[in-house]
């Protein structure tokens, strides 16, 4: 099933997800699927449950459908993630989402992640990642810490935004996959 992306203003994208347990949410390995083909369907990269409407500390990453050698084959499911270290020199790349349509921006990061997570199949990992891989984590990580890419921008940019941000919540911004919006007239 392809789920509708959540735009920016929905609370659901400012709050802290809860974590999953075994049992909670049911029917977990559809939840996944369903994830994937919501994210290829939307040509993202990554999706975390939150930008579904879902407040779970669940995010998936796949590489596969670009270009760069470095992520190509970067596919994984994060269940219940903690970021335990971020190191390396600070670089900007212009970063998108999902959620927030038509707004690319420079967001700098680390180029390093350490992180805690599991897998579908509930077996625990602790791995470091670089560069793009280790971008992509961040990025999603901070769907399920309540944070968007544009909290990363200085004041004055985030306010020459919002304009843009208001008619995105409002339903007024180009998409080319199902969305949800807050604000939008019915």
């Amino acid at each position: 099933m392809i789920y509708p992306i959540v735009a920016y203003g929905d609370p659901v994208l400012r709050k802290v997800a809860a974590e999953l347990t075994h049992d909670n949410p049911p029917n977990l390995p559809q939840l996944i699927a369903d994830m994937f083909d919501t994210m290829h369907h939307a040509e993202g990269i990554g999706l975390a449950a939150p930008q579904i409407g879902l407040s779970l500390r669940l995010f998936v990453v796949d590489g596969s459908g670009t270009d760069d050698e470095e992520i190509k084959d970067f596919k994984k499911v994060f269940i219940n993630p903690v970021i335990l270290e971020q190191t390396g020199e600070k670089w900007g790349f212009e970063e998108g989402c999902l959620s927030i349509p038509s707004i690319r921006e420079e967001v700098m990061r680390q180029s390093q992640v350490r992180v805690r997570y599991y897998d579908e199949n509930w077996q625990l990992h602790e791995e470091t990642y670089d560069g793009m891989k280790a971008r992509v984590i961040q990025h999603e990580y901070d769907h399920i810490q309540g944070i968007l890419f544009i909290d990363h921008l200085n004041p004055l940019k985030k306010r020459l935004l919002q304009s843009k941000l208001a008619k995105i919540s409002k339903g007024e911004v180009k998409h080319n996959y199902r969305m949800r919006f807050p604000l939008a007239k019915r």
